[in-house]
């Protein structure tokens, strides 16, 4: 149990026809939250760190908090790097003690993609901590710009999925198959032709980024058709922003300690990560 790579947990939930949750956290909020919920439930967990959030706290910093986390649960949990574009950042979440990272080069060429997922699989191999790569476009908040119609050249291509991992060695791949970072603002339509084809044929446990936002259904569907992590970000963020919302505008609230406030926040992410946890079908699978 407790501090592990993504490898194992992976494959089993490959395996098991269930996703575990990666949840992205910055602050002790998010991480208590998270840990709570996968340890009520006996559920390997992901918890995850981007390089977006050095805006508030170095990974130097954190990495500490989430690496101690992780040792004292009574669950595997992975302590990994999101969407990293840069080897020079990997290196420095490895030193921390990440346990796995993600190579973000899916705006590159296929060529450079793989050349530079290589480089990072050859350095973390030795070390045992687990790749990540990505290859298709899942939108960013450009994705809902007027006049952007989503392409099938987006979608990831099965054939050069094989070659890729073929090529890098990476453990787990990043999909893209209709969803879109951050909050939806029309219905989401997921490939799941497409999702069928690359789980028969693609080696590795495959990834949804772009989680937040998509129905129940969507989820169900998507583990069930071969989706063995699934990322969440947005939603944790939209709970913790309306638990503070709810107490700081009561008229009570004015009697409420800034270390209760933060108690209730972690509450909300909890039972956010828990409804996830169940959904994705990882209860129970410690």
């Amino acid at each position: 149990m407790s501090l592990v790579n993504m490898k194992e947990m992976l494959e089993h939930a490959r395996e098991g026809r269930y996703a575990v949750g990666h949840f992205n956290v910055f602050n002790i909020e998010m991480l208590r939250g998270a840990v709570k919920a996968g340890e009520k439930y006996n559920s390997p967990i992901i918890l995850a760190f981007a390089e977006v959030f050095e805006k508030l706290v170095s990974i130097e910093e954190f990495a500490p908090a989430m690496i101690a986390a992780a040792e004292t649960a009574d669950i595997p949990v992975a302590v990994h790097l999101d969407h990293s574009k840069s080897f020079e950042y990997i290196k420095r979440a490895v030193d921390a003690g990440f346990t796995s990272v993600m190579i973000d080069a899916s705006d590159q060429t296929f060529e450079e993609n793989v050349r530079r997922t290589k480089e990072v699989v050859r350095f973390c191999a030795p070390k045992n901590v687990t790749v990540e790569a990505e290859l298709g476009h899942v939108a960013g908040l450009e994705g809902y710009e007027d006049g952007y119609e989503e392409s099938a050249d987006d979608y990831t291509d099965v054939r050069e999925a094989v070659q890729f991992i073929r090529e890098t060695g990476a453990d787990a791949l990043a999909v893209a198959i209709g969803t879109v970072h951050g909050v939806y603002r029309r219905e989401p339509k997921l490939n799941l032709e497409r999702l069928k084809e690359l789980r028969r044929e693609v080696p590795v446990p495959l990834v949804m980024h772009g989680g937040s936002g998509l129905s129940d259904g969507d989820f169900e569907n998507a583990v069930q058709n071969g989706i063995a992590k699934i990322n969440i970000f947005t939603d944790l963020n939209i709970a913790a922003k309306k638990c503070l919302k709810e107490n700081c505008m009561e008229e009570e609230s004015q009697y409420l300690g800034y270390l209760d406030l933060c108690a209730k926040v972690a509450e909300a992410v909890c039972t956010e990560v828990e409804k996830k946890i169940i959904l994705f079908g990882s209860a129970g699978k410690r």
